[in-house]
């Protein structure tokens, strides 16, 4: 239900009533919002952007957490259920905050609380929608398949980004199924990650790898060889056993190995992807993850290369003419060259016996480059149908892809 503006201090009284509760709390969150409450200016020093709550279970029983955040700063506290004095004092502080609106729900009531311009309450209640109800099971840290507080993450000066411990985690969860759908349940691996850079995520899957197959090896390829040593200090350090790290270009890699199981290029420039993935299809290599970086070379096919043969007129723009508007204008071009270039390269690798699917990598807002191949060797004949349609989609658009003319050399780029 939903009234009339009320005082503060009477829909605060409802708020505070249903956080007294901790037993039936679901969740409740507290916004500052981006104005502060009319005569409740608090000193930057204590001022609170946003407050949440939650029960969770802890292995020492339930307890309340408390998480503060103000700019970049996260401040917790958990609170134990039975702790009924500790959590009094608590409320108190939390409804005291010039806090602009309150979200609380319980197991039965969601309460929403808005403070108007004048400084009343504006209260909406209603029945807790069971869809609504959050677990209370406490395993964000068991959720990570690398534990946070792993010391990794103070090696690749990671310890208290967060951004990129989510990344680590993402990559490793894409990772994890193709890997264990191609071998069997702890059997040792052997990896290469083809122009690694600066080699964090080789490491994390090094470590996660290790850890659910023990005895896997893993080499990172990098031309640079200060990258190298410092890769190699840094993986010394964190004590892992089994990677090592070798100067080389990506065409001429050699792992050293007896056969590679699984081929990473992550953030590779332009056709150094396609080297990495003719490698992997060369080696034959069960598992392929490439996550693609810059796109020029079909980029640079679409600008050259003539107007679809047999159009009237003078050259225009490349492809067939229905689609003139997508590579009349440079940035469409661009945008429209990422996607037909990781689509091509899905193709060439289907052609030699890969199931392939393209998936994001990290969410948009760290990177735009955010596509992954990942790619697992069936040897299965392609499909007839399939191959002609990727031969009508690049035949179309008058491009070659580079992954086809380097794992066959008869074939050369549009001029």
């Amino acid at each position: 239900m939903s009234g009339m503006p009320e005082p503060l201090e009477q829909g605060l009284a409802r708020v505070r009533a249903l956080l007294l509760d901790p037993a039936a709390l679901v969740r409740a969150v507290g916004t500052a919002g981006s104005r502060p409450v009319r005569g409740t200016e608090p000193p930057p020093a204590e001022r609170v952007d946003r407050v949440e709550l939650r029960v969770v279970d802890l292995k020492s029983g339930p307890h309340v957490q408390c998480v503060w955040r103000t700019g970049p700063r996260v401040d917790t506290r958990n609170v134990a259920l039975g702790d009924t004095a500790g959590w009094a004092d608590l409320v108190a502080g939390l409804v005291a905050l010039p806090l602009r609106s309150w979200h609380v729900e319980t197991e039965s009531t969601t309460v929403q609380l808005r403070v108007t311009k004048r400084g009343q309450a504006q209260v909406h209640e209603a029945a807790t929608s069971r869809r609504g109800v959050a677990s209370r099971s406490h395993d964000r840290v068991k959720a990570r398949l690398i534990d946070p507080d792993d010391p990794l993450y103070d090696v690749l000066g990671a310890g208290a980004d967060a951004d990129k411990r989510r990344q680590v985690d993402a990559f490793l969860r894409l990772m994890a199924p193709v890997v264990d759908k191609a071998f069997p349940a702890g059997r040792p691996l052997r990896v290469v990650d083809l122009g690694c850079g600066n080699a964090y995520l080789t490491m994390a899957a090094h470590r996660y790898l290790c850890a659910q197959r023990p005895g896997t090896v893993t080499v990172g390829v990098e031309l640079r060889g200060d990258l190298v040593d410092r890769s190699a200090a840094r993986a010394d350090h964190a004590g892992l056993d089994g990677l090592t790290f070798v100067s080389g270009t990506i065409a001429a890699a050699d792992a050293g190995l007896d056969g590679v199981d699984v081929v990473l290029a992550l953030h590779a420039c332009d056709t150094a992807t396609d080297e990495a993935l003719a490698r992997a299809v060369r080696w034959q290599a069960p598992v392929v993850l490439a996550a693609p970086c810059c796109h020029h070379d079909i980029q640079r096919q679409l600008t050259t290369s003539p107007a679809t043969a047999g159009r009237p007129g003078p050259p225009g723009p490349p492809g067939p003419p229905e689609y003139r508007s997508i590579t009349t204008h440079p940035i469409l071009r661009e945008r429209f060259a990422d996607v037909l270039t990781d689509a091509l390269r899905a193709a060439v690798l289907r052609r030699h016996g890969y199931r392939v699917d393209v998936v994001e990598f990290v969410d948009s807002r760290h990177t735009p480059r955010n596509a992954m191949i990942r790619a697992r060797r069936t040897g299965a004949t392609p499909d007839p149908a399939q191959v002609a349609a990727d031969d009508a989609l690049s035949t179309s658009w008058g491009v070659v892809p580079a992954l086809a003319r380097m794992l066959d050399p008869t074939l050369e780029a549009t001029p």
